[in-house]
């Protein structure tokens, strides 16, 4: 039975800790046998850099009980590793704790001798850190689930690989873009990704080189949406740690050159009714996004799930295109999704709706959002992304027509008309839409909107008179 909202909010109690304790014990002593030395437990800051501290497997079981001390001024912390005030975050009084989920706990086969595990963060006295970015995503599945339904989420990871030494970028790779020239150039260090990621649980789907020099992009099985973002986690983390391993370095940065294709990091929805009760029956949940009466086979609910998220498109760049360097990529007409729109396969709508091929759409109709990237907290996405769907299947919303051409190539008398426009082309513009929402501050809290706009602000005037290409340099290996 899935956990009800307030149950996803639920603090730790001592019964629960000892439990957790004992689990963990037990899995220490298989990860001690496996000659595992230590277990990373990682969260996602508010800039979208995945931060640790790690235990040794001997301390795990501790760990699991009590939790690891992590000072909350991270939340605020900038991508230079500054840190700014909000209301509610910064400075160096408090403290939080670390606890690993056990049900995600995974050796690392691109690390040997280490594990990983992500963290939800407790205070001191059990109850959830309002902060924590996978108890808000936690919540927001639960909340969907009380009304019947739940969401099939996965991330695309695009980074691009350098072979160069200190800050600079040098592309690892050469040939044409798309090209089997490009596996050829890396193949080894590719064969060890899929077998790292394979040996770690992953499900690849496909990988192949991108657009711009030196770049690749991955995809994954889609899972429930906490699943989605732990595993978005661990195959960056995995991309790291092999690309190191080969003498090379992976940024996954919305724009490691100013002057090329940026990275982004497109989120695949869909919505699922759940299946009947045993009472009724069982049966499998069905995809909204097909077999209904709506646009390209859309159900009622699934086109006002997609309907919520394409009006709060504006706001909702605030936490999925979250960096300065952000809008050096959201550009038109370079497949980013620069305008508030939707269509089917259209690669250059923010929102782009995908079928599959004729006879699979019941299982693979979804939404992709194109505009998001990988300085995003992918938690802190999605609880924003479902927020905002929720909204839309509560208030029956519709979409407006699909656009089927690139927007970029109608006059503003013709987008006008179509009511279409262009989003955001500013951090600053994405964090005053953030602010204004209502649903999205009703669904995250006040806590998070203060420190998230706070945060935005704070890099905004880090990188003030920047240029492009400093811009891209100092976001480059943060992400």
């Amino acid at each position: 039975m899935a956990a009800t909202p307030d149950e996803a909010w639920r603090p730790l109690d001592r019964a629960t800790r000892d439990r957790l304790g004992e689990r963990a014990t037990a899995a220490a002593r298989a990860l001690a046998d496996q000659d595992i030395a230590a277990v990373a437990l990682t969260w996602v800051d508010t800039s979208g850099i995945t931060r640790t501290k790690a235990v040794p497997t001997a301390r795990f079981g501790h760990a699991a009980q009590w939790g690891v001390g992590m000072s909350p001024v991270f939340d605020t912390f900038l991508l230079d590793d500054s840190a700014v005030s909000g209301r509610f975050a910064g400075g160096p009084v408090g403290d939080l704790r670390l606890h690993p989920d056990l049900d995600r706990l995974t050796p690392l086969a691109a690390l040997p001798g280490w594990a990983w595990a992500p963290a939800d963060r407790y205070a001191q006295d059990g109850t959830v850190h309002p902060l924590d970015a996978r108890a808000l995503l936690r919540r927001e599945t639960a909340r969907l689930a009380a009304d019947g339904w739940s969401v099939r989420a996965a991330f695309e990871i695009e980074w691009a690989v350098s072979k160069g030494d200190g800050g600079a970028f040098v592309p690892a790779c050469t040939g044409p873009a798309y090209g089997m020239t490009r596996i050829s150039e890396l193949s080894d260090y590719l064969r060890d990704l899929l077998t790292a990621l394979a040996a770690t649980g992953v499900t690849v789907v496909q990988i192949h080189p991108e657009y711009a020099a030196g770049q690749y992009e991955l995809s994954v099985e889609p899972e429930d949406p906490v699943g989605a973002a732990d595993t978005a986690v661990l195959v960056c983390e995995t991309i790291r740690a092999v690309s190191f391993r080969h003498g090379l370095a992976a940024s996954f940065s919305p724009k490691a050159e100013a002057d090329s294709v940026g990275n982004g990091r497109h989120v695949h929805l869909s919505l699922w009714r759940d299946g009947a009760g045993p009472a009724a029956g069982a049966r499998e949940p069905v995809n909204a996004m097909s077999g209904g009466d709506g646009p390209f086979g859309m159900t009622a609910a699934g086109e006002s799930f997609a309907a919520g998220i394409l009006e709060r498109l504006p706001a909702l760049l605030a936490v999925g295109a979250p960096s300065v360097a952000s809008y050096l990529r959201l550009i038109p007409s370079h497949w980013a999704g620069a305008y508030a729109c939707w269509g089917l396969e259209n690669r250059e709508a923010a929102l782009r709706f995908v079928t599959g091929a004729d006879d699979e759409r019941a299982r693979a109709a979804n939404l992709e959002v194109k505009c998001f990237d990988a300085a995003a907290n992918p938690y802190l996405a999605l609880a924003a992304l479902l927020a905002a769907g929720r909204a839309g299947i509560a208030a029956e919303a519709a979409l407006p027509a699909p656009i089927d051409v690139d927007p970029a190539s109608l006059d503003p008398a013709e987008l006008a008309r179509r009511g279409i426009a262009r989003l955001p082309d500013s951090l600053g513009e994405a964090v005053a839409a953030f602010e204004a929402d209502p649903v999205l501050r009703d669904a995250l809290g006040e806590a998070v909107i203060d420190t998230v706009a706070a945060v935005r602000r704070g890099e905004i005037a880090l990188l003030d008179g920047a240029s492009p290409a400093e811009i891209a340099a100092a976001a480059r290996w943060r992400h």
